[in-house]
């Protein structure tokens, strides 16, 4: 069984593939620095299953952390003797377009000098495999669909996307310089059970529940939504070696905003109070992945619909509706 460092292990999707490993046996230890950039009632609800869990060890640790990091490995950071992983899984992000228009700072703190930061432990501490997450924001407005991972990425409409573009060229120089083999997948509008607030559909599933006013920008366009279950095993495949590959994991379904809406009003049961704001400059219009790459590198195809995908969102949030309905999410 395989041992992964897994940051940002409190986050959505971290969360969920730390689940999918821990289930197979693999050992995980996971770093969150828990900040507030969204409600931290989700992390700790995540966090709360992760260690039900004994194979699951957590560090409340700041990738910006240096020294932190670095007791990870040499056994002072709360293990009895050092440690080596397989792989470091870095999941841990500043992410959403348009909170990066208001404090870009914090962005390329974590997502460029993290990023960095996670790259130095694994050349210091002989770690041959890294993981990148990374974003549909990349290919911006210029790009013809479907986003292929040859397309132009040097056109970035938001500081969230330029600090990502930064990670990536971080990840391609550290390969070219001392060969680790380094998997950089680029998500697709992730949603599904204990999502993050900011995103989409946690917000429409909460709006429309609790009969708040849907605000959507603009026609809402149209997103690639991906199941954060598919995304998570799509993580997982790419473990293997790979040399350098930058890889999507996307739905391959581009929907529009509008019918999601749809969408959701049948599986709550009630209806959507639409409210049309003016289109932010920093959201793409559209995204849609080309996920061939995926398909030939990874077998990885998506498996659940859409529809099956909000089902599964709605359920959740039935369940847990005491406190999600509470979760900030304007």
């Amino acid at each position: 069984m395989g041992n992964y460092l897994l940051t940002g292990a409190a986050g959505f999707i971290a969360a969920r593939m730390a689940e999918l490993l821990l289930e197979v046996g693999h050992q995980v230890v996971g770093i969150d620095n828990l900040n507030d950039a969204y409600d931290v009632r989700l992390k700790q609800w995540r966090l709360e299953r992760l260690k039900r869990n004994p194979h699951f060890i957590f560090h409340h640790l700041d990738i910006l952390d240096r020294q932190g990091l670095d007791r990870v490995f040499t056994g002072q950071g709360g293990v009895s003797q050092p440690v080596q992983f397989n792989a470091l899984i870095n999941l841990a992000a500043r992410a959403g377009v348009r909170q990066s228009v208001i404090n870009p700072w914090a962005y390329i703190d974590t997502n460029v000098t993290g990023t960095l930061n996670l790259l130095e432990c694994c050349r210091a501490h002989g770690i041959e495999k890294f993981i990148l997450a990374s974003t549909s924001s990349l290919y911006g407005a210029h790009n013809p669909l479907p986003f292929s991972e040859e397309a132009d990425t040097s056109l970035p409409l938001s500081p969230y996307a330029a600090s990502k573009c930064g990670a990536e060229a971080l990840c391609h120089a550290y390969h070219h310089l001392y060969g680790l083999d380094i998997s950089v997948l680029r998500y697709f509008t992730v949603y599904g059970p204990a999502g993050r607030p900011d995103m989409s559909l946690f917000r429409f599933t909460q709006w429309i529940s609790e009969g708040r006013p849907v605000q959507v920008y603009g026609d809402g366009g149209s997103r690639d939504f991906t199941f954060v279950d598919d995304v998570a095993r799509g993580t997982i495949l790419a473990l293997k070696p790979l040399g350098y590959q930058v890889i999507n994991l996307g739905g391959d379904r581009p929907v529009a905003i509008m019918d999601v809406i749809r969408l959701i009003e049948e599986q709550t049961g009630c209806r959507a109070h639409l409210v049309h704001l003016e289109r932010h400059p920093a959201d793409v219009p559209a995204t849609w992945a080309d996920i061939r790459k995926a398909e030939r590198l990874l077998e990885w195809q998506p498996e659940i619909s859409l529809e099956e995908g909000i089902a599964r969102l709605v359920a959740w949030y039935n369940a847990e509706r005491s406190w999600a309905s509470q979760v900030q999410t304007d």
